[in-house]
């Protein structure tokens, strides 16, 4: 009792000292942010994906002493030898209440002292860890809900299962589906995915069928779970039960039909939306970005728009009606679909405050709507677009580009941007950039072989942005990388045509043995973007190559995947880069303030937290490595605080 006293005294003097873990006063328009003092409750924050902390403990004046506080090694880790799937830790933890829940690349759900890393329970789904099954093993985070007495997780999986588990000690809850699991996604016999009607519960196959890899998200008592999957569905969540379902595939009567032409309509399966969703409650709104259509690189036998696919889709949370839509890019063959969660944020527009919607894209740009209408705040123009020579092919003669904020993403390269940071490597990048025909934004795929901006992975990557409501500064970094987009006939009926994938890393633009990319640097780069005014902010790289760093070559960015977050304390943590390395940014000004070295690079969001014991901030980053372009593997979830 005694020590618990002393405990209490040590919070409340420090709270009440300017050096204590304080919450400045919040504007009108962030009161909601308050929620946010103590705990992480959603993946990207707040349900709106806004990824603002009022926590200002750790701030500019301090941030260069910050300490590693503890680690945890989940074990689950593989590097893709003997036959296995290789994995990636991209998990940003909730907090609430004194736990923090993670889950692993292998989809195991974990309990940890938030304080100390100290496990408190895990839950193993046995997913199919083979190399048949899944090339990349990821898993980015659980669902959190709370109603009539209960606390449930919400844990969707590798293996398209959908689970729901007690927080207290992370056992499936016996009556949400069938012992606790909901077969979210499937495979048709022998392997085959089913399209349209096929992927329907009544119509059960026996086999297989991956992935979920973002977290769910929880609409009052819905459940909404994407994945790589051809349909998005919403459940119960004390039953199970189905509540809505919406195909890739548009209705008899939805209009998006008339924007698709030939048999490939009826051939859809990939995905309809596998990145992070965002939930607007009090407007029992759903945005949903969507993903490409198949084949992701020609469109012969879908000629058209190609509507709802790369679109930001406002839906009808309880039903999953249309409420708005807006496509991004038209016939997509450059596998420009919509990777990151919509930011659900508030700007300002002739003195009164706008509820909007910031949609970040692999293109490097950003379009802001308005998030009732879908009008765009910053104005957007069709404007024509290179055509392709590949026979039967026939791509949309416009495309969407957004007047302002200007594109965070190199979106072209020329002969003058030739990497010439080392001799060697400089004439690699010369006799590449003789061998394509290099580009930029939406030129066509060819038989030649052209290089465009920006790459597959993106320009802006399925990390997203983050947004400070006190400035209107929005925060997102971006790899400034081309993909090789080579087309070959396949000899098979159908699709006639398809990407060459063997050059460069499965077509990403860069030097495979050393990841340094043939274009001139910034490689990777952390931009700030002022959303009430439509304005770049300021821009910095990111990250050093490891290969450079040793050679004492350094400010030069590298390929980055993940995200950041923004403080109250004035900071914008990022890890991303691909150095093994985690930062922290001024966030007015961009200058760098510190950085620590991690186990493996961090390719995925931080949080961060207030203890509810210690009182003290902590910022944690799951520092995995992997990826599509990182040959180091690890398990670590690292912690940092003020010593």
């Amino acid at each position: 009792m005694l020590r618990k006293l002393i405990v209490l005294i040590l919070v409340l003097s420090l709270t009440s000292c300017g050096n204590g873990p304080t919450v400045g006063p919040l504007k009108p328009h962030i009161a909601a942010q308050a929620a946010l003092v103590h705990d992480w409750p959603n993946w990207g924050g707040d349900e709106g994906g806004v990824r603002f902390s009022p926590l200002d403990q750790i701030d500019r004046a301090n941030v260069s002493r910050l300490v590693r506080a503890w680690t945890y090694h989940t074990g689950d880790v593989a590097d893709g030898s003997n036959n296995t799937s290789f994995t990636t830790f991209e998990c940003t933890p909730l907090v609430i209440d004194d736990t923090m829940y993670i889950t692993t690349p292998y989809s195991r759900a974990i309990a940890l002292d938030p304080e100390t890393g100290t496990e408190l329970w895990a839950f193993d789904p046995g997913i199919v860890k083979g190399a048949q099954a899944h090339w990349m093993m990821i898993n980015r985070g659980v669902a959190s809900w709370k109603g009539r007495g209960e606390h449930r997780i919400l844990l969707a999986t590798m293996d398209g299962d959908l689970w729901c588990l007690n927080s207290a000690d992370g056992k499936p809850v016996g009556t949400f589906g069938e012992a606790g699991k909901v077969a979210h996604g499937y495979l048709g016999q022998g392997g085959r995915k089913l399209h349209g009607d096929e992927a329907s519960p009544e119509n059960l196959p026996t086999e297989w069928m991956g992935s979920v890899t973002s977290a769910p998200v929880i609409y009052k008592d819905i459940v909404i779970v994407g994945g790589q999957l051809p349909y998005l569905r919403a459940y119960n969540v004390t039953t199970g039960a189905l509540v809505w379902e919406r195909s890739k595939i548009p209705a008899s009567d939805d209009p998006d039909r008339a924007t698709w032409e030939g048999a490939g309509l009826a051939k859809q399966g990939g995905s309809f939306c596998w990145s992070p969703m965002s939930v607007d409650s009090e407007r029992g709104l759903l945005f949903v970005g969507t993903d490409s259509p198949t084949p992701d690189f020609y469109g012969g036998e879908r000629i058209g728009d190609d509507r709802p696919c790369n679109s930001i889709l406002a839906l009808e949370a309880f039903s999953g009606r249309t409420v708005w839509q807006f496509q991004t890019s038209h016939h997509d063959v450059w596998d420009y679909d919509l990777p990151a969660q919509p930011n659900l944020i508030t700007v300002r527009r002739g003195g009164r405050e706008v509820p909007a919607v910031a949609v970040s894209t692999k293109q490097g740009f950003l379009f802001v709507f308005h998030r009732e209408t879908g009008e765009p705040l910053f104005e957007v123009l069709e404007r024509p677009v290179p055509q392709s020579s590949v026979p039967g092919e026939k791509l949309s003669a416009t495309q969407p580009f957004p007047t302002a904020p200007p594109p965070y993403a190199r979106q072209r390269a020329t002969p003058a941007d030739i990497a010439t940071v080392t001799p060697e490597h400089e004439a690699l990048a010369r006799e590449n950039f003789k061998r394509w025909n290099i580009g930029g934004l939406y030129d066509a795929p060819n038989e030649r072989g052209t290089v465009v901006f920006p790459n597959t992975i993106g320009g802006g990557a399925w990390g997203g942005g983050c947004f400070d409501p006190h400035t209107g500064l929005y925060y997102i970094s971006a790899s400034n990388v081309g993909s090789l987009m080579k087309m070959v006939p396949t000899g098979k009926e159908s699709p006639k045509w398809e990407r060459v994938t063997a050059e460069y890393n499965n077509g990403r633009f860069w030097d495979n043995p050393t990841r340094i990319p043939f274009t001139s640097p910034p490689w990777s780069t952390l931009t700030a973007l002022d959303l009430d005014q439509g304005t770049l902010a300021w821009q910095v790289p990111l990250g050093n190559p490891e290969s450079l760093t040793g050679r004492g070559i350094t400010g030069l960015g590298t390929v980055s995947m993940g995200g950041a977050i923004v403080t109250a304390g004035g900071l914008v943590f990022i890890a991303a880069s691909n150095d093994r390395t985690f930062h922290a940014f001024d966030s007015a000004t961009g200058a760098l303030l510190w950085e620590a070295a991690i186990d493996g690079s961090g390719h995925a969001v931080p949080m961060t937290f207030l203890g509810r014991r210690s009182g003290k901030q902590y910022v944690v980053i799951a520092a995995g490595g992997g990826n599509k372009f990182n040959d180091h593997f690890d398990d670590a979830l690292v912690a940092f605080s003020l010593p």
